[in-house]
């Protein structure tokens, strides 16, 4: 008598894989298009403030560099609602699924990069010390662990080298 092979995974199709996949991804792109937007959101009023004009121009030249981040980070993390409008219908949900998770990343990397450049202004702002880069390092850091770090840990001690996820 011969033994069967222990299941794995979902017994789907690739087209409810996709399905699946999709509801699972606008589900952490809204956790992170309210992040970003709210913090966007914040940005666009300093320049209105009376502060800005008193800030140096290396601290005016972050802040730029910051609402252009964030512009980005935006546009990246609201692209999948976009890309799922422009493709539904057209059978190409597992293509649309895969570019949509590369938007995702993309937007996460240039929120990373809005958070440090948002901390690194008000820190320089608020103290004017000389830590504040180590500070911000620091905190870049902590992102990059629970960001990337412990998700890449959890997939190379956990998943299954078979699998294409």
């Amino acid at each position: 008598m011969t033994e069967e092979a222990p299941r794995r995974g979902r017994d789907e199709t690739r087209e409810e894989r996709a399905d699946r996949k999709w509801g699972e991804l606008i589900q952490e792109v809204r956790v992170a298009q309210t992040g970003v937007q709210i913090l966007f959101g914040f940005l666009l009023t300093v320049v209105f403030q009376p502060k800005y004009a008193q800030l140096s121009s290396a601290d005016q030249i972050i802040y730029i560099v910051t609402v252009v981040l964030g512009a980005c980070a935006t546009g990246a993390l609201i692209g999948p609602v976009s890309l799922h409008r422009l493709v539904s219908g057209r059978r190409v949900k597992p293509e649309a699924v895969r570019l949509a998770g590369r938007l995702t990343f993309v937007g996460l990397v240039l929120l990373l990069a809005t958070m440090a450049c948002s901390l690194l202004l008000i820190l320089r702002v608020a103290t004017h010390d000389g830590y504040v880069p180590w500070l911000v390092g620091a905190v870049v850091c902590w992102y990059l662990v629970c960001w990337y770090g412990l998700p890449i840990w959890a997939r190379c001690r956990h998943s299954d080298p078979e699998d294409d996820d």
